[in-house]
């Protein structure tokens, strides 16, 4: 008895994307191959971007859509304040939204935000283990379709929403530098999708 060991490419994307699922990969995973989508603030304009409920008087700054082995995985809107400064966005008040585009583990975002937020900064395993426990209490399952958004307040924290119904806040500083960096810091693991996000397109 012979067994055929050929495979072709769309076999083994398929197989990889299988056991990504099954491992519990979350949307903000940061890992090459990744196609964020990029377009600019000009270019979102006249997609009805106006001001954000949970930040009066903002605008919609930029957006972008992570992609991983082609396919979509979330969009991802940030909306900021006419004042906004691209060289400081890590101390500004800003909202960001994600509209998930497929079905995710709560405490797997929570996981890879972490590993994200880590990547920036040397924190100590108990500061670490704190948040993580306070991003699984607040973070859901997701499934296509529901948001999760999150909204700075510098020097005080970040508060969360799920499809538009607060969901918990974690009052700490750090944690919300951090935590919004993984998008928006000059350290990002994706500078690309950074740049879409801030309307800067490939200029940085």
């Amino acid at each position: 008895m012979s067994f055929n060991t050929h495979w072709s490419g769309k076999s083994i994307a398929l197989i990889i994307w299988t056991l990504a699922i099954l491992l519990g990969w979350n949307g903000t995973t940061y890992s090459n191959p990744v196609q964020p989508q990029q377009e600019t603030f000009e270019q979102t304009k006249s997609l009805g971007g106006g001001s954000h409920p949970q930040l009066p008087e903002s605008r919609l700054q930029g957006k972008a859509t992570m992609r991983y082995w082609g396919m979509e995985i979330y969009h991802a809107r940030l909306w900021t304040l006419p004042s906004f400064s691209v060289g400081i966005a890590g101390d500004q008040p800003v909202v960001l939204e994600l509209e998930y585009l497929r079905s995710l583990n709560g405490n797997a975002i929570a996981e890879r935000s972490l590993k994200e937020m880590l990547r920036a900064a040397a924190v100590s395993d108990s500061q670490a283990k704190k948040w993580l426990e306070e991003m699984k209490a607040i973070f859901p399952d997701v499934k296509s379709g529901d948001r999760l958004t999150g909204q700075h307040i510098p020097g005080q924290g970040a508060v969360f929403w799920y499809n538009g119904r607060q969901i918990g806040q974690i009052d700490d500083a750090d944690f919300a530098r951090l935590f919004f960096g993984i998008w928006l810091s000059p350290n990002t693991s994706e500078p690309e999708m950074r740049m879409a996000l801030l309307g800067r397109g490939m200029i940085d």
